[in-house]
C-alpha cells in the first residue's frame, strides 16, 4: 500500500476511535495536509484524490460530529487499496475501516461505499444540482451484497438496526425498495425578496450572523441567523440545535430548505434543512425524498443511508425485465428507476421512474395469478353432474324466486363442478343479493353424490347465521322429492360448541355421516379432517388470510372453491388481484326488496336523527349506531362508542335498553352482544364497525353513523346493508365530524345510489384499494408503487404479461432466468393462493 494512503489511514482510524473530536492530530487532522500532499505527490497519486483528501479535511474541523463521520466514510470509500494509483471512485472490495458499530448521539455513518460527489457553485452564485452516474458498470457486481444486513454499514450497531428493522428494513436490497411517501421540491431557488409566505421553497444566501441565546427559563435553546443574498435578508431560527452556531459562521455560503413562516410582520423559516454551498445536496436544492420514519429514526440520517446504498447498488443491477418488454412499452432501465424513485434529477425524471416501478408491479401480479390460473386449470377434479329436472326441482322448492343474476350464477357454478378441473370461483354479489342461495344449491349438487362440503365464516355469530340459512334451504323436501340433506347431516362446528359435540361432529367427518359443516377457523384445527371433502364455500374472502384458506383445502383432494364476497369490487382491482378466478357478479336484488332511505345530515341536526330512532322503536323495531373510535382519546375531535352509549343511555333513550359492542371485546363477548341484539333484548346497538359484515337482523330499520366521513363509501354502504333486510322501510343518516363542503359533497353519493358497484369505482378513485381487500392479500401487499385505479397502466401490464406467458409460461427460457426469479421474490414461498 502507497505510504501516504496507509498514514492517513492511520490517522482516520484514531480519528474514528476518539469519536471524532478533531483531537487525532495536535491542533485538528487538518494540520497533517502540508506534508501529507507532498507525500501523496511523491507517492504518484493522482490529482483528483489529492484534492479530495484536501477538501475533506480542510472542512473537518466546521463539521458537527455525525457530518464527520459521513465525510470520513466518504474519504475512506475514495482511497486506492493496493500500490495502484487511484481511479477517483469507490473501490467495492475495499477492507471495511475499524470503526464503532454507531456514530455520535446513537447517529448512523452511512455507507462508504457510494460515490459522493462535491460540486462547486457555478460562475454565477447558484449552486448546481447534483447529477448522478447512469451507467451500468461493466463488470457486474456479487449481487449477494444485496442480502447483507444493514448492520455492515459502517455506522449501524444494533440499536439503530433494531430501530430500522420497525421500518422492514433488513437488508441493502430493503433500502432501495424503501420508497419515499412524498417529495418535496426545493429545486427552485428564488431570491429573498420574492419568498411568499407558505411556500416550500429553497433559498442559497451568505450568513450575516449567527448565535445561540437560552429560551423559556433556560429550558431550551434558540440558534437565530441572519441570511442575505443580496436582494433581502431573512431571519431563520433552529430550537435546540446549538453546534449549528459553530458549524456555520458569519460569511458561511449556505442553501436553506423550508417553509416561509411570519413573525411580527416579517418573514422567517423555522427549523430549515441548511447545508454549506459547497456540499453535495442531499436535503436541498433538489426534489427531496421524504421517507415514512418510526422512532429514532431521522429523516437525514435515512436520506443519508439510503443515498449511499442507491448510489453504489442501483448502478450495478441488473434489469430482470426483458428487453422486449422494456421496449414494447417504454420503459426506463430498473438502475435508472430507482435512482430517480430516490432522488430524482426532474419531475419528469420521477414520474418515469414511477411509472416503470409500478408497471413492474402490476406485471409480476399477473404473472403470477396466471400461473395459479395455469396450476388449477390442469389439475383434475371430481366431476360432479345433476340433471335440469332435479335442479329445476330444487329451485322450484325455494321460499322465492331466483334473480337472472343468481340464475347466472349458478349455471357458472353447474358448469365448473362438471369441467373436470377444480373450480375456483369468485361470487361477487352486493349486501342481500342472495349469494347464499346459490352456494346452497352448488352444496347441494356436490352432496347429493355423497361427497363433503364445508363453509368457512370469518365470526362466529355469521356461521350460525348461515348454519340457520343452509339448514332451513338444504334440509326441505323439494316436492316430491326428498330434501338434499338430513338435518343430522348438517352441523356447525365454532369455539363455542361444546367439546363432547365437537368430538361427535369430528367423527361424523371423518366417517362421512356429516355431509356440511359449517364453522369459523375451527374447521381447519388439526383434529378435523374429512371422509370426502369435494367443496369449499369460503364466505368474506378478505377476512381470511391466505394460509387458512389453503389448510381448509389441503383437508381434501383438489376440491372446488368458492368464494364469495358482499364488497363490490372494481373491474380494475377485479383483474389484477383476482386474475386467477373466474369472476361471477350478482347484480341484482331480489324482488321485494326496498331501498335504504339514505340521508346526510349536518351535526347540529343530531336531534333528528335522534327522533327517527325513537319513533322507529315505539314501533317495535331496532337501530344500529355507529362510531369510528371505540373510546375517547384515540383522536380528540371524534365521537367514541363507549363515551356514547354511557351519554345515549343516561340522557337520549333512558326508557331503551342499549347494547354496546366493539372490536376490543373478546369474541364471546362480541358473540353474546350480538346474539342479544338478534333477539330483541337490546333496542340499540352502539357499536363501531365490527357489524359491518355479521348479525342479519331484519327488524333493524335504522343505521346511524357518526364521523361518517372518516369512512371509505364501500365501508359505508356495507354498514348500511345490515338494515332493509326485512319488509319495513329502513333508513341510513350519515352525520360528518363537521360541516364540510367536500367531505358532504363526497358523502351525497351514498344518497344518490344504493349501488355498490358504483360506490366501489368512486371509492377506488378517492381513497385506494385498502378498502376492498384486507391486508393479509398475497401479492396485494407488494404493491407499493401501482396505482389501481391506472386502468392504462394495468391494461398494459396486463398485455405484456399475457404475451410473455404464452411464450413462456415456465420463464424456463435463458433471457428470463432472473424474471423467474424475481417472481419468486414477489410473490414468495408458500403464497400459492392469492383469492
Amino acid at each position: 500500500m502507497l505510504s501516504s494512503i496507509a498514514k492517513l489511514q492511520k490517522f482516520i482510524k484514531l480519528e474514528v476511535e476518539r469519536g471524532y473530536d478533531n483531537r487525532a492530530v495536535v491542533g485538528g487532522l487538518d494540520k497533517i495536509l502540508p506534508s501529507w500532499e507532498s507525500e501523496a505527490r511523491s507517492n504518484r497519486l493522482d490529482e483528483q484524490t489529492i484534492q479530495i483528501v484536501i477538501d475533506g479535511l480542510k472542512s473537518y474541523p466546521n463539521l458537527d460530529p455525525e457530518g464527520r463521520a459521513g465525510m470520513l466514510n466518504q474519504l475512506l470509500s475514495r482511497l486506492p487499496q493496493g500500490n495502484a494509483p487511484a481511479e477517483g471512485s469507490a473501490n467495492p472490495e475495499a477492507p471495511e475501516p475499524a470503526q464503532p458499530e454507531a456514530g455520535p448521539n446513537n447517529a448512523p455513518v452511512p455507507a462508504r461505499r457510494g460515490s459522493a460527489r462535491t460540486y462547486p457553485s457555478s460562475s454565477s452564485g447558484q449552486a448546481r444540482p447534483a447529477q448522478r452516474e447512469r451507467q451500468t458498470p461493466e463488470t457486474p457486481a456479487d449481487l449477494s451484497g444485496l442480502q447483507a444486513s444493514l448492520k455492515v454499514i459502517p455506522g449501524i450497531g444494533n440499536r439503530y438496526a433494531q430501530a430500522l428493522s420497525g421500518l422492514n428494513l433488513n437488508t441493502i436490497e430493503d433500502l432501495l425498495y424503501y420508497f419515499p411517501r412524498r417529495y418535496d421540491d426545493y429545486s427552485q431557488l428564488k431570491p429573498i425578496n420574492r419568498l411568499v409566505y407558505g411556500e416550500e421553497t429553497t433559498v442559497l444566501g451568505t450568513i450575516q450572523s449567527i448565535f445561540t441565546r437560552p429560551v423559556r427559563g433556560g429550558k431550551m435553546q434558540l440558534t437565530e441567523a441572519v441570511v442575505s443574498d443580496g436582494t433581502g435578508s431573512l431571519r431563520v431560527s433552529w430550537f435546540n440545535q446549538p453546534w449549528l452556531a459553530g458549524k456555520f459562521s458569519a460569511g458561511t455560503q449556505v442553501v436553506l430548505a423550508g417553509k416561509i413562516d411570519m413573525h411580527l410582520g416579517r418573514l422567517t423559516m423555522n427549523n430549515p434543512e441548511i447545508e454549506p454551498l459547497e456540499q453535495e445536496h442531499l436535503h436541498t436544492n433538489r426534489i427531496v425524498p421524504v421517507y415514512p420514519l418510526t422512532a429514532h429514526v431521522t429523516q437525514k440520517m435515512l436520506r443519508r443511508i439510503i443515498y449511499q446504498a442507491v448510489s453504489y447498488w442501483a448502478p450495478r443491477l441488473p434489469d430482470y425485465l426483458p428487453e422486449k418488454v422494456r421496449s414494447a412499452v417504454k420503459l426506463v432501465s430498473l438502475s435508472t428507476a430507482l435512482q430517480n424513485i430516490h432522488f430524482p434529477e426532474s419531475q419528469d425524471a420521477l414520474d418515469v421512474a414511477r411509472w416503470r416501478l409500478a408497471f413492474d408491479e402490476i406485471f409480476l401480479l399477473q404473472l403470477g395469478v396466471m400461473r395459479l390460473k395455469r396450476n388449477w386449470q390442469v389439475a383434475n377434479a371430481q366431476v360432479y353432474e345433476v340433471s335440469d329436472e332435479w335442479l329445476q326441482a330444487q329451485i322450484e322448492a325455494l321460499p322465492y324466486q331466483l334473480t337472472g343474476a343468481q340464475q347466472r350464477a349458478l349455471a357458472d357454478i353447474r358448469r365448473d363442478l362438471a369441467s373436470g378441473h377444480p373450480m375456483e370461483r369468485l361470487v361477487q354479489g352486493d349486501v342481500g343479493s342472495g349469494k347464499t342461495v346459490v352456494a346452497a344449491l352448488a352444496i347441494a349438487m356436490v352432496t347429493q353424490h355423497g361427497a363433503q362440503a364445508a363453509l368457512m365464516a370469518p365470526t362466529s355469530i355469521l356461521a350460525e347465521q348461515h348454519y340457520r340459512t343452509l339448514a332451513r334451504l338444504l334440509t326441505q323436501p323439494a316436492g316430491d322429492r326428498p330434501a338434499p340433506l338430513r338435518p343430522d347431516e348438517v352441523r356447525l362446528l365454532i369455539g363455542d360448541t361444546p367439546e363432547a359435540e365437537k368430538e361427535a361432529i369430528r367423527a361424523g367427518l371423518q366417517d362421512g355421516s356429516i355431509k356440511l359443516v359449517i364453522g369459523t377457523h375451527a374447521l381447519i384445527e388439526d383434529p378435523v379432517t374429512f371422509q370426502r371433502l369435494q367443496l369449499v364455500v369460503v364466505d368474506e374472502q378478505h377476512r381470511f388470510g391466505v394460509a387458512q384458506r389453503a389448510l381448509l383445502r389441503s383437508k381434501g383432494e383438489n376440491p372446488h372453491l368458492l368464494v364469495m364476497t358482499a364488497t363490490p369490487i372494481p373491474r380494475s382491482l377485479a383483474l389484477t388481484v383476482y386474475g386467477d378466478l373466474d369472476l361471477t357478479v350478482m347484480d341484482e336484488m331480489p324482488a321485494g326488496r326496498q331501498p335504504v332511505s339514505t340521508y346526510v345530515l349536518r351535526p347540529i341536526e343530531r336531534e333528528r336523527a335522534y327522533s327517527l330512532i325513537e319513533a322507529q322503536l315505539k314501533q317495535g323495531r331496532q337501530a344500529f349506531i355507529i362510531y369510528p373510535l371505540v373510546e375517547q382519546g384515540e383522536n380528540g375531535d371524534a365521537l367514541a362508542a363507549v363515551e356514547e352509549h354511557r351519554r345515549l343511555q343516561n340522557e337520549v333513550f333512558p326508557q331503551f335498553k342499549l347494547g354496546l359492542l366493539h372490536g376490543r371485546m373478546k369474541p364471546e363477548e362480541k358473540d353474546q352482544v350480538m346474539r342479544r341484539f338478534r333477539d330483541g333484548e337490546f333496542h340499540i346497538l352502539v357499536s363501531t364497525t365490527v357489524v359491518e359484515v355479521g348479525v342479519d337482523v331484519p327488524n333493524a330499520t335504522v343505521m346511524l353513523i357518526e364521523g361518517a366521513n372518516r369512512f371509505g363509501l364501500a365501508q359505508l354502504h356495507q354498514l348500511r346493508g345490515r338494515v332493509g333486510r326485512g319488509q319495513n322501510q329502513s333508513y341510513c343518516l350519515m352525520i360528518p365530524d363537521r360541516e364540510d363542503a367536500v367531505e358532504n359533497e363526497r358523502l351525497a353519493v351514498m344518497a344518490e345510489t344504493n349501488d355498490g358497484f358504483v360506490l366501489a369505482e368512486r371509492d377506488l378513485q378517492q381513497r385506494g384499494p385498502g378498502e376492498f381487500l384486507g391486508t393479509r392479500q398475497a401479492g396485494f401487499s407488494e404493491l407499493k408503487m401501482a396505482n389501481l385505479t391506472d386502468v392504462r397502466l394495468i391494461e398494459k401490464a396486463r398485455e405484456q404479461a399475457q404475451q410473455l406467458f404464452m411464450s413462456d409460461p415456465d420463464l424456463s427460457a435463458p433471457e428470463h432466468e432472473l424474471l423467474a426469479k424475481k417472481l419468486q421474490q414477489f410473490w414468495g414461498e408458500g403464497r400459492g393462493d392469492i383469492s
